[in-house]
């Protein structure tokens, strides 16, 4: 296979890419050159250490709140293609009127009110999130501290063609570019300026997470223990079920270091032990403590390129096989000593994902406290498991379109499977676990 590298470097300098953004897509690229797979086997790994996890449940209320020496950055780089969107997939709404932006918003403003610390929020936007984003944002013009932007943009990968590993050169410029994954967010921290001034503002700590999980709010005993026990890196996982048995998983090295494992680092013999749930127990929610300090002393260890794990990501664009280059930042835990993993409930983990995702935080089973934290109602133990036919509700038009009269109380559901083209009434209520098999309209309860 022919190396392209120089027409790359090419590309990149014409688009005004930082030096150092150069240096590491070249980085990745030569991996992929290399063939190299980035599998991690059973024979280097195990399941973590009791002394590598806390449970949440065990903290106790902290002496300090430490609260003004933490930011809270939130991911906000997704466009919400895999429900049919065009536009910052937070800009949709998810809980009475509001949307993930609004929500996001209102929980640091009320804790703000409720602490009376200044506690600084920011985003960090895509290339293709960015102008929505911070032009919806403009109704919270109180959002902003200090001297701090209200976000930073990350930087753009070009694409690569599968068929001979050149890069993609569509008409339509916008489609030849993807953002390089979250994995990039401490380098563009550090390269925008972002990391040394928070850390002049006198900010130790950073909370962050994925907007479109409305469950991930700032914990001041989950805070509490990172800053008194003096961590670098802490991630909150959740116990996983046979629902996650195909997600990436907690593990760590035979040295004792915590890492992450995800399915295309598995070697395809391996996929029994992959999935078991009992040997590994938990997931990564992608919400992470970091300390700032720590941060910026490994970042300088490592020329400002952490050695993170390479994700090539297959996709399509206009019938034209490409590969995205894209790092994950839950893949840094490998990187600092002493890093932790903390056990918390599901309630801090109501991602929204797909459509069969928002059914589910539509309707009465989430509710909107009065400090805008999303939780299930007080007798829904957990989230009803919703499946939806993807021929008809893949989309966001699809789904409103379906339940334009109304959504289906979902409160005393556990599963609800529907595997046709169905449209809802005003008042379907449903319980117990529900098949929908027959095409047709629904206006009555359904129980099982």
């Amino acid at each position: 296979m022919l190396n392209h590298l120089s027409e790359f470097k090419e590309i990149m300098e014409k688009a005004n890419l930082d030096e150092i953004v150069i240096r590491s897509f070249e980085k990745y690229y030569l991996q992929v050159l290399s063939g190299e797979t980035g599998k991690l086997s059973e024979k280097d790994i195990s399941p973590p250490d009791k002394t590598n996890i806390i449970d949440y449940q065990d903290l106790e209320t902290p002496d300090s709140a430490h609260l003004e020496k933490l930011a809270v950055i939130k991911l906000n780089g997704g466009l919400g293609t895999s429900m049919g969107l065009r536009k910052a997939k937070t800009l949709l709404k998810v809980k009475d009127d509001l949307n993930f932006l609004d929500i996001i918003s209102l929980q640091i403003l009320h804790l703000r009110r409720e602490t009376r610390k200044e506690i600084p929020l920011l985003f960090m936007n895509s290339f293709n999130t960015h102008h929505d984003s911070l032009f919806y944002l403009k109704k919270y013009p109180e959002l902003k501290t200090g001297n701090l932007p209200l976000d930073f943009v990350q930087n753009k990968f070009p694409k690569i063609k599968q068929s001979d590993l050149s890069p993609l050169k569509n008409k339509n410029d916008n489609l030849n570019w993807n953002p390089p994954g979250h994995g990039e967010i401490y380098l563009v921290m550090q390269i925008s300026g972002i990391l040394d001034q928070l850390l002049n503002s006198g900010f130790e700590y950073v909370f962050i997470s994925n907007s479109d999980n409305l469950g991930a709010v700032v914990d001041e005993k989950i805070l509490g223990y990172f800053a008194e026990n003096n961590l670098p890196f802490m991630m909150e996982v959740c116990k996983r079920s046979n629902m996650d048995r195909k997600g990436g998983h907690l593990a760590q090295t035979k040295s004792g270091q915590l890492v992450l494992r995800e399915i295309a680092q598995c070697p395809e013999n391996e996929t029994e032990f992959f999935q078991n749930i009992d040997r590994y127990r938990y997931f990564n929610t992608n919400s992470l403590w970091v300390n700032l300090k720590a941060l910026k002393k490994k970042l300088d260890e490592n020329d400002n390129l952490l050695p993170l794990s390479l994700i090539v990501n297959p996709k399509k664009v206009e019938g034209e096989e490409v590969f995205h280059l894209e790092t994950a930042m839950g893949a840094a835990i490998s990187l600092f000593a002493d890093s932790k993993a903390m056990v918390v409930n599901r309630d801090r983990f109501a991602p929204v994902k797909k459509t069969n995702d928002l059914l589910v935080v539509w309707s009465d089973a989430y509710k909107l406290q009065n400090d805008y934290r999303l939780v299930l109602e007080k007798d829904v133990k957990e989230p009803p498991k919703v499946y939806l036919d993807e021929r008809y509700y893949k989309t966001i038009e699809q789904l409103e379109e379906h339940f334009k009269e109304g959504i289906p109380s979902l409160k005393k559901c556990r599963k609800l499977e529907i595997k046709n083209d169905v449209y809802f009434g005003k008042n379907v209520e449903f319980a117990g676990e529900v098949v929908i098999s027959e095409k047709g309209m629904i206006e009555e309860i359904r129980k099982n």
